[in-house]
């Protein structure tokens, strides 16, 4: 009962739902409510598109407003969301409604690289949470980025590396997107564009994992483990005498 209670409070059963609630709103509900309202309601190919995108649009302002460790990431795609639904209506093309999930993707993966290149990784926000889980590592990962700790080049090379791959498929997937958008029928689209943005997503787990969270990881564990022995040989003078 007690280890239950302490989970919960920690956040491991709560946090499962809060990685797929994103997925649903912003890829599920859109497309099922794109063919509900076009072919169910009978509206307008633009409308039904228009319609749906409410949804994510209301999800990314309340990021922007309730999740302040990533409000870099929720603020850019409110703004995009916000823009291209005002061009939208304004020039009643519903492949310009597509193309704003391009734009999205684009925009958002922008500020990552200039993040990057400014010395601020915006990927790291998201990543922490999943390679810290005590307080040890909590204090290897102070370490490693205050530049304490043996391996903290490294380990920020790699924090730089993880988001340049995330700005890298998210520009990748704006291409594609992009011309899918203008040149694919757009009932194809509405379903195929997800089909792009989860594989896009799966890429950006594969090959960020591979090549910066992955070694992240083991550096942590790592720096952890060392302080743990040097704390353990220092307390052994103490014990004898």
């Amino acid at each position: 009962m007690t280890t239950k209670t302490s989970d919960t409070k920690t956040g491991k059963k709560t946090g499962k739902p809060n990685h797929f609630l994103p997925l649903i709103l912003d890829v599920a509900v859109p497309i099922g409510a794109y063919y509900l309202l076009k072919d169910g309601f009978g509206l307008s190919t633009f409308a039904a598109l228009a319609w749906s995108s409410v949804v994510p649009a209301l999800r990314t302002g309340w990021a922007a407003v309730t999740e302040r460790a990533v409000n870099g990431i929720a603020g850019l795609i409110l703004v995009v969301n916000v823009v291209s639904l005002v061009l939208g209506f304004v020039s009643g093309d519903p492949r310009l409604m597509l193309a704003k999930d391009s734009g999205v993707s684009s925009t958002v993966g922008i500020g990552i690289l200039v993040s990057v290149v400014l010395g601020r990784p915006m990927m790291t926000a998201a990543l922490k949470p999943f390679l810290v889980k005590d307080a040890a590592k909590e204090a290897a990962w102070g370490r490693l980025m205050d530049g304490t700790a043996a391996a903290s080049a490294d380990f920020r090379r790699k924090e730089r590396v993880f988001s340049t791959v995330w700005g890298g498929v998210l520009l990748a997937e704006c291409v594609v997107r992009i011309v899918g958008a203008f040149t694919v029928p757009v009932d194809t689209m509405v379903w195929l564009g997800s089909v792009v943005l989860v594989a896009a997503v799966v890429a950006g787990i594969v090959v960020g994992g591979a090549f910066g969270a992955g070694p992240m990881e083991r550096m942590l564990t790592a720096e952890a483990e060392a302080a743990a022995e040097g704390g353990a040989k220092a307390a052994e003078p103490a014990m004898a005498a």
